[in-house]
Order: structure tokens, then sequence, then C-alpha cells
């Protein structure tokens, strides 16, 4: 027994009254469903590319006009166009099998690995025989059932990290950070919005339908040289699942599948290191997506940055469709070359500015950077131990969040009055960042020798300072705020 990935029931789906069902891919257009359900969020973001991909090489949209005409779903309309694709998504069997390699592979004396090896947080070889699997985890799934298999194989193709020699990381490098726009009404609304346009395809584009495309003399695969659909289910890994007792017990894995170059994912913000140079795909860092992220990602980029800063093109796409203002799920692995951090899952308004109210946004992050960098010194005076200045400068930023989020709406009100926004942000970075200095530094002062106490003294009074304009930080803030920078002074411990 199989698993045909378009015929079969197979993934776990959350509805919108809390319950949960099992559908087959065509009924992703079910009304009543809300978002995937497996075990772990990234394979629910992943299943979320996947079924886009799914639609995307079956029914996509023409154009404009025919995705607002389409917006109501058709489930017997997508189980008709899906039908057609189903010899190319079998999971086992003797011909093409989903995601993986056309080749039989020879199974070697080291071979199959666990599918323990499937999941990025896995840990690998060299991790296991050093025993240091403290952040990765082995052997946590000796045994997969088939449907958690497909999902886990889709998710290490679509996000693959550098995995050794030959190993290819995915399309997007390892651990892409992924943006799905979310109108808040349910899965279809939620697929629907993240389709790109384009014209329904035959199952042999897809890479697992011919010999693989592989990369021992580092050979690459340009857009050119594949079906666009291929952005959507990239296959870097050479791989084969191996069956037993009706689970997946192993996989095989032989080095140098396809090495892409060129492509930009729909899905992915990218950016440029200089105006006209290649663009490369975003990653996401460890920890908290907070607005200091936003600008290029879920907020257009100020004028200056257009062409080194572009937002996903289904995130673009979003104001030709529609005029409504939805929320962006932000996602994906943080990684460490082959070590993964942290995986981020946050939903974040889609912020669209004009040019002019996008530099102001700007300007207001780079305030807040100025100030975090002023505090973060202030501290390192107060000898605050390195990691803790990290997490108090994060801190900063955490706790400023909404502040700014209030400021954003003042920006993007009729009539904007840019100096009262400016200010009234000056003064709410002061009032955290003085309370951060207070709980760090100040309590606790009498108990400290006094060369100690004077140096804190004084670092508060440059922190001060800083929020009149004066000292470097200061004045870079008031210039990013397009505030008058006042005369420098020349008083002790204030530096000019």
């Amino acid at each position: 027994m199989s698993l045909n990935l378009i015929n079969d029931s197979w993934i776990p789906v959350r509805r919108k009254d809390g319950s949960r069902v099992t559908i087959a891919p065509w009924q992703m257009a079910d009304a009543t469903l809300a978002f995937p359900d497996w075990p772990r969020v990234d394979l629910n973001i992943a299943c979320l590319e996947f079924l886009i991909g799914l639609v995307f090489v079956a029914d996509p949209p023409s154009d404009v006009e025919d995705w607002q005409d389409r917006q109501t779903p058709d489930p017997e309309r997508l189980r008709e166009r899906l039908s057609h694709f189903a010899r190319a998504f079998n999971l086992l069997g003797d011909g093409p099998r989903f995601m993986q390699d056309c080749e039989t592979f020879e199974v070697g004396v080291k071979d199959p690995k666990t599918p323990d090896m499937l999941f990025i947080d896995s840990a690998g070889e060299q991790t296991q025989r050093n025993n240091a699997d403290l952040m990765v985890k082995c052997d946590r799934y000796p045994m997969l059932d088939y449907p958690l298999a497909a999902m886990a194989l889709f998710t290490l193709q679509a996000h693959a990290p550098s995995g050794g020699k030959g190993n290819r990381t995915s399309m997007r490098g390892g651990g892409p950070l992924i943006t799905l726009v979310e109108p808040r009404d349910g899965l279809w609304p939620l697929i629907w919005a993240n389709t790109p346009d384009g014209s329904s395809a035959q199952p042999d584009v897809l890479p697992w339908m011919r010999p693989s495309r592989t990369s021992e003399r580092d050979q690459k695969v340009f857009p050119q040289d594949a079906h666009p659909a291929e952005a959507l289910f990239g296959m870097p890994r050479r791989l084969r699942l191996v069956a037993a007792e009706e689970q997946i017990s192993g996989v095989v894995q032989r080095p140098y599948g396809a090495n892409y170059a060129g492509w930009e994912h729909p899905l992915t913000p990218h950016y440029r290191v200089a105006s006209g140079s290649e663009l490369f795909p975003r990653h996401p860092r460890a920890g908290t997506f907070g607005y200091r992220n936003w600008l290029g990602i879920n907020a257009s980029p100020p004028p200056d940055a257009d062409d080194l800063a572009r937002r996903a093109e289904i995130v673009r796409a979003w104001g030709g469709r529609s005029g409504r203002r939805p929320d962006v799920i932000i996602a994906g692995w943080a990684m460490d070359n082959m070590k993964p951090l942290d995986f981020l899952f946050s939903r974040v308004p889609l912020v669209t500015l004009e040019s002019e109210a996008a530099g102001r946004m700007a300007g207001l992050v780079k305030a807040a950077d100025r100030f975090a960098a002023a505090l973060r010194g202030a501290l390192s005076t107060a000898r605050a131990e390195g990691e803790a200045r990290e997490a108090l400068q994060e801190d900063f930023y955490a706790r400023t969040q909404s502040a700014f989020e209030d400021r954003l709406s003042d920006l993007q009100s009729d009539a904007p009055d840019w100096e009262r926004i400016a200010r009234q942000w000056l003064n709410d970075m002061r009032k955290v960042a003085l309370s951060i200095f207070d709980a760090a530094a100040i309590a606790g002062l009498a108990d400290r020798d006094v060369g100690d106490q004077g140096k804190i003294i004084n670092a508060l009074r440059e922190l001060r300072a800083a929020f009149d304009g004066k000292g470097k930080p200061g004045r870079e803030a008031f210039v990013a705020l397009d505030l008058p920078v006042p005369e420098q002074g020349k008083k002790k411990g204030i530096p000019a």
C-alpha cells in the first residue's frame, strides 16, 4: 500500500469551529477549513507552500481580474484540475515518486539513514558521533507514517540547510524567510491570496518526473532551464524513501542534487548588497520579528532602498489584487550554517506606504536603532555583561513595539503631522530606555563602590543627553526624525 498525495486524504486540517479533519488536497477549497494541523509549525508552513504550489501548477489565476473573479472556492473544479497530476504524486512505487530521485539507489553499508534526517532540527552524523545533540536531537522519529513522511520530505526539499559535501541547500538557501499574505478568512483565502499568476502546467514539468539535474561539477539550474513551478517544487536533495510494514523506515541519500541559481522565489523577500547586483533571499534571525525587521519584508522599503530590498512577489502583488489590509505570516528557520537556532512564526500587518511615508517610517526605525545603540553603550559603562546587554537591547525593541505601531497608525492617517509623530516617538523611546537603564544600573547603586557610581551616573547623563539630540547617536537619531539638531555643548560627560 502506498499514498497518493492528490487522490488520498492525508492532510490534517483544523476547521474554523476548532474540530480536526483529514483532507485530500482538492478539499482545501472547503470554506469551513482554517489552517493545517500538523504536529510541528514548520510542517504547517511547508504544507501551505505545498498547497499553493499545487494550485499554481494546476489552476492558477491568469491575471488580476481572474484572481478577483475566482476568490469564491470551487472544490469540484479544483478536484478535476488536480486529478491530471495524480501520477506525479505517489509517495512510493516503481514509477516516479514525489520529491524523490528517479534512480533507484543501490543501498550501501551506511544506508539507509533513519527518517529522522528529514527534519531540519535533527542531529547530523557528526553531531551524533560527538554526542553534541543538545540543541538538535537524534532518534526522535525512527519510523514515520506515510503522511508525516511526505510532509517532512517536502519541508526538507523546500527549506534544506547545508548538509555536508554535495548536499545542496534549497533554492532559497538554508532556512529561508517565508512571507504569506493572510486575509484571515480561512484556508482557501490564504492559499488563493498567495498563488502567483501563471498558466496551468503538465506533470512532466516537475523535477522528479525526469532524471535528476546533478551538480558534481557545480552545474547550476537557472530559471530559464525549468518551469516556474520548480520555484515551489524545487528538489535540491537526491533522496529515496524506504518502507517497511506500511511505514517509512529509512531514507537513502546521494549527493549533488540540483544547484539552483538566479531564482526569485515568489514567497520569499530578497535583497541586494548594492544597486543592480544579484538578488539574494532573506533569512530570519533568531528572536522576535519586531518593527525593526519590517522594512522590505511586510512594509514598503523607503524610496532610497527600493532597489536593495524587495518584498516577496506575492506580497507586492496584493495591493493590485485587493484593497483589504491583511496580515502577513512571517516564518522560517533561523540557522547558523547547518545549525538550527529557532523557528520564527509571527503575524504582522501588511504595511503599504506611499513613497514619502515609507521614508518617514524608515526614519522612525533608524532613530530607534540609534537610541538602542546609545542604551547598549550606557549599559556597557554600567558593566552589564555582554549577553545581558544584548537581552536588554532586545527588550528595548520589544517594549517600544506597541508605541511604534501607534506612531505608524498616525503616519497612515489622512493628514499626518510629522513633527508631532516624531516627538511622540522620541518620548516613547526615552521612557522605555530610561526605565531599562534604571532597573539594570541605578537599582542597587548605593551598594557599588564610588568609582562605579560615578561611571553609572555619567552613563545616565549621556543617555539622557542622547534623547536631547546630543552626542553622536542623538544627533543621528534627530536627523533620522527630521528634527532640528540642537547646538552641541561642551559640558563634561556629554560628547560634542
